[in-house]
């Protein structure tokens, strides 16, 4: 017999329902089940219909429902739930506000409900959704759930796709991610059996990109893409532009996500092509968003910047709002995250940690898990980038936290990996290493893009824990990956450590030293990162003071403490300062 679990049915549990997802359960032995099937088939015969249509009802059983579906007295019902209480098949546990039974053991209501027929149990589930609404027509939120199981079984087809859908987004709202995917994606089933109409077909389309909302934070990529793909066959087949456009930007975000940021930067054009033929200014912001990710990725700051600070002004207020119709706070944070970490590579501090902070206020406001961690993150990112470490390790294990209290494993690794780094240049290398290790396992779930500035990170923790051996070979793969997927500006951070990594061999490779730093200043300077361009005229002074071109050493330290002075970044404007101090030439080893 198929279980109820397996069937994906509506399991019932205190303080309300849950759409179960479709899980493999251990078999029962075929004894048990028939022993089950013999104490219920011994019932009186008015008995075991009651306890079938109480299985209908759910494993928890309101006495009300149950008194209309059954339709005896009273007095009966209640005569009749004794005798299943001294049997041991249900039991009261609950008298306010409403009274209700539940099933003694799981086991004994999958049993009973698989003794109806078909025919029978979905006539019982068709009734349950027309008594609940009956009952409750200005309280149906809080039955949604329950609504859409019973209109789903019962095949009432129309109501079961409005309340599933309903459902979802109440899931959503409470970010619970896992069951918001199942409301969503029975919904779709429940909509495969409408006319197709254009207004179902636009239906089906909302749905897949609700539905690929919920299965991102789950880390489940592929399955969102997916849902992405099929909204893209039925919008191209209704010529409708408004949602090509939501389409193309959730295009923008999966190729951002596999870490392909050229890809994300073209589908991000279209998308905003689209979005501006539109008066849907939320649907501009969330456009240009995508569009300044997939240019931060490739290193373009000031494309992206341009970008991310077009869509925090197309916003209304502190909210956007999904096709859907949907509140989404995460929205409004996405702009203004990203603006951070762009802002901060070209050094412009002030207004990053403005951006930071307004961001927070608007993510504490709402008490959103996902917001709260890309605002705190972003916090931790800018006093990461001026070197204030002790400043940047409260927001980021802030960051970490919440992300982990809430589930959300597709923000996993650069949160983790930010932490680790933290970690790290505090000298706290076993909190560091692990976490810098986890962050880097799974790129398959948790994204590729700037996957090769999560390695860096990883290599430059080994180089300071003093394991260069180990900080160059993982190095070398951030390298080969970093080129792969044409992430300049993470490629400037990556030569700037091979830098460093050669600058502290045994004994130190002179000429590897010098080329990956003067690469790295290069680039920096190219895409106008001017903090990592400090620090190569850091690394590049230590270089020439430690070979003894005292000339070239004083010309780098010089330029490295006069733009740290600029950018106010006092821990490294000391390291410099310190360099200059005679007498150069004097170091073991550079950094």
């Amino acid at each position: 017999m198929r279980s109820l679990v397996e069937t994906g049915a509506l399991l019932g549990e205190r303080g309300g329902y849950r759409l179960a997802r479709p899980l493999p359960t251990t078999e029962v032995p075929a004894t048990v089940q028939a022993v089950l099937s013999a104490r219920i088939d011994r019932l009186p015969p008015d008995d075991k219909a009651l306890l079938q249509v109480a299985s209908v009802v759910g494993k928890d059983v309101s006495f009300a429902i149950l008194q209309a579906i059954a339709e005896p007295a009273e007095d009966g019902l209640r005569v009749a739930l004794g005798r299943l209480e001294a049997a041991e098949f249900l039991y009261e546990t609950s008298l306010f506000p409403d009274i209700e039974y539940t099933f003694k053991h799981a086991l004994t209501h999958e049993v009973t409900y698989g003794s109806l027929l078909q025919d029978r149990r979905r006539t019982l589930h068709a009734q349950i959704v027309e008594t609940i609404e009956r009952f409750y027509p200005d309280r149906l939120p809080e039955h949604i759930e329950r609504l859409g199981h019973h209109a789903f079984w019962g095949e009432v087809w129309d109501r079961a796709v409005g309340y599933l859908r309903q459902a979802g987004a109440k899931a959503m709202a409470h970010s619970a991610h896992r069951e918001a995917s199942t409301f969503f994606e029975q919904a779709l089933a429940a909509l495969a059996h409408l006319p197709g109409t254009r207004e179902t077909r636009e239906q089906a389309i909302d749905l897949r990109l609700e539905a690929r909302q919920a299965f991102l934070p789950l880390g489940d990529i592929e399955r969102a893409f997916g849902h992405v793909r099929e909204a893209a066959a039925l919008a191209e087949a209704l010529g409708d532009r408004r949602r090509l456009a939501w389409i193309s930007m959730y295009t923008t975000l999966h190729f951002w996500g596999m870490g392909r940021a050229a890809d994300a930067v073209a589908a991000g054009r279209r998308a905003v092509v689209l979005a501006r033929e539109t008066d849907d200014l939320p649907l501009q912001a969330e456009a240009g968003t995508r569009l300044g990710m997939g240019c931060h990725a490739l290193g373009d700051y000031g494309q992206a910047i341009e970008c991310l600070e077009w869509s925090r002004s197309c916003l209304r207020g502190d909210q956007v709002f999904d096709p859907g119709g949907v509140s989404n706070v995460f929205a409004a944070i996405r702009p203004r995250a990203w603006l951070v970490w762009c802002l901060a590579e070209v050094g412009r501090f002030a207004a990053a940690m403005e951006y930071a902070r307004e961001a927070l206020r608007i993510a504490e406001a709402a008490n959103d898990p996902s917001s709260l961690v890309y605002s705190s993150r972003s916090v931790g990112l800018v006093h990461l980038r001026r070197g204030e470490i002790d400043r940047a390790l409260p927001a980021l294990e802030r960051a970490a936290e919440v992300r982990r209290s809430a589930h959300l494993p597709a923000l996993f690794d650069i949160t983790a990996s930010f932490l680790g780094y933290a970690y790290a240049l505090a000298g706290r290398f076993a909190e560091a290493l692990p976490l810098l290790e986890r962050a880097v396992a799974d790129p398959a779930s948790t994204g590729r893009a700037h996957h090769p500035l999560l390695l860096a990170h990883l290599a430059e923790a080994h180089l300071l824990a003093g394991d260069p051996g180990r900080a160059h070979a993982v190095a070398q793969q951030a390298l080969a990956l970093v080129q792969r997927q044409q992430e300049s500006g993470n490629e400037a951070w990556v030569l700037r450590l091979l830098g460093q990594i050669a600058a502290h061999g045994d004994p130190p490779d002179t000429e590897a030293a010098r080329r990956h730093y003067s690469a790295a200043l290069a680039r920096a300077q190219e895409l106008g990162m001017r903090p990592l361009a400090t620090h190569c005229h850091l690394g590049l002074g230590k270089f020439y003071s430690r070979t003894g071109d005292r000339a070239k050493a004083t010309e780098h330290l010089t330029i490295a403490a006069t733009m740290y002075r600029e950018m106010d970044m006092g821990f490294w404007l000391e390291k410099a300062e310190a360099e200059l101090g005679p007498p150069l030439g004097t170091h073991t080893k550079p950094g």
